[in-house]
């Protein structure tokens, strides 16, 4: 059976499912059936209650904690410095027998104040070729970036977790740019999607944590895979250029001005992203304000001539006739290493004309809009292309940016890539 027909008999399913739960009906002397699980956004708050900060972790603890016996759980994660995260995947593998696979980061295996690595290693033992095991990628390379031709700072960036059956989903597949530590909680924004019983593009996520299980990196090519209204693309993508570029050819598909009903209309370009620091991608989202679309960047950091000697994004985005840009990377005591929140979503929204049709499409996932995130690390971006979601996306977007500081008095060192901030 083909994926797209795979996918909607499974969407087909949840719905019935969830029509036969409301209506209170049950099925011989089976026990009673969750309730269907919700595809969509999850969004956190960090200046919001513990519950709100908590959102996104909230939804994993549940599906770790109801995934079904004999199940499957993958989780590919750039940082895992949650205890209790680490406990409750430990226990689905030695309380109900759940086969549970984590590929880490090598930096999750050295932290000297968090035992997570060490409640996984203990549960799962690190042997790849079983059922159950946590392993790494190579200290200071991604899995599956090239080693002889790339510097040496790869990372496994990913933050995507794959279910194979819990209360009310199977074959779900959890995108976020969420790592799982207190302060991707408190202090940075962030948001899932969920997608249940989505056969196609859960099968396209387990293959890719397949490849990134093998590190067979000489064997990698940049790939993607479509399941309307849903596409996947899964990095490193090897070259060089704008054209190898997936974000600035999204970008280069924008249309500014388009008419409908008979009316001129302006296409709208919003950013919330940590990292910005692709120089193409920035003069395009000029390019597009300057010529009539309506451009909005949130960002945490880019690079500037202050930062690398020479004009860089910051220079790029602050050009004259240039986008409205807002900086969210706020430090209360003047100590880099204690900011107080960002912005680490990492999504692109267009509303207007895209592609030669009038639409609105999202685009989020662990992907910054970096160099290395491009050519180095392992990371998924997640398309979405549907109205309902993208207005989700657009009401966070609203909220983040009225919460940045130092906003739009940009000019600060972290701002400018000067220092760092947390992926």
């Amino acid at each position: 059976m083909r994926f797209a027909s795979r996918f909607r008999a499974s969407r087909t399913a949840a719905l019935l499912s969830a029509v036969v739960l409301a209506a209170g009906l049950q099925l011989g002397t089976a026990p009673e059936a969750a309730a269907a699980v919700s595809e969509g956004p999850v969004f956190n708050k960090p200046t919001g209650t513990v519950e709100e900060q908590q959102a996104i972790r909230t939804r994993l603890l549940t599906f770790i904690g109801t995934a079904a016996p004999g199940s499957d759980i993958k989780v590919a994660m750039y940082h895992l410095w949650d205890e209790e995260v680490a406990r409750a995947l430990a226990d689905a593998h030695t309380a109900r027998g759940v086969d549970v696979q984590v590929m880490l980061d090598n930096s999750s295996s050295t932290s000297t104040t968090d035992g997570s690595y060490g409640i996984l290693e203990d549960a799962l033992g690190t042997d790849r070729s079983q059922s159950s095991f946590v392993g790494t990628c190579p200290p200071k390379q991604s899995c599956l970036g090239d080693p002889d031709v790339l510097p040496s700072n790869g990372l496994n960036h990913n933050k995507f977790w794959l279910f194979s059956q819990v209360d009310g989903a199977s074959d779900l597949v959890v995108q976020s740019s969420s790592n799982m530590s207190p302060s991707a909680y408190s202090r940075m924004w962030n948001n899932a999607f969920l997608l249940p019983f989505n056969v196609p593009l859960y099968t396209a996520y387990t293959n890719y944590f397949a490849d990134l299980k093998a590190m067979d990196w000489r064997a990698w090519t940049y790939s993607s895979t479509t399941a309307s209204p849903f596409k996947v693309y899964f990095f490193p993508y090897p070259g060089s250029g704008n054209g190898k570029d997936t974000i600035w050819n999204i970008l280069d598909k924008v249309t500014c001005s388009y008419t409908s009903g008979g009316v001129t209309r302006q296409t709208k370009v919003r950013v919330a992203v940590l990292r910005l620091t692709r120089q193409g991608v920035a003069e395009k989202l000029t390019a597009l304000q300057k010529a009539g679309c309506s451009v909005d960047v949130v960002y945490a950091e880019t690079d500037s001539a202050a930062s690398t000697g020479a004009p860089g994004t910051w220079e790029a985005l602050h050009a004259s006739g240039g986008p409205s840009v807002r900086c969210y990377n706020w430090d209360e005591d003047g100590d880099p290493g204690t900011t107080n929140s960002v912005v680490h979503s990492k999504y692109l929204l267009i509303d207007g004309k895209y592609d030669g049709a009038v639409n609105k499409v999202l685009w989020t996932g662990s992907h910054n809009y970096s160099g290395p995130s491009l050519r180095e690390n392992d990371e998924a971006l997640l398309k979405v292309d549907d109205s309902a979601y993208h207005d989700a996306y657009v009401g966070n977007f609203d909220a983040v940016k009225a919460a940045a500081v130092p906003g739009t008095a940009d000019g600060t060192d972290a701002c400018k890539g000067v220092t760092g901030t947390a992926d």
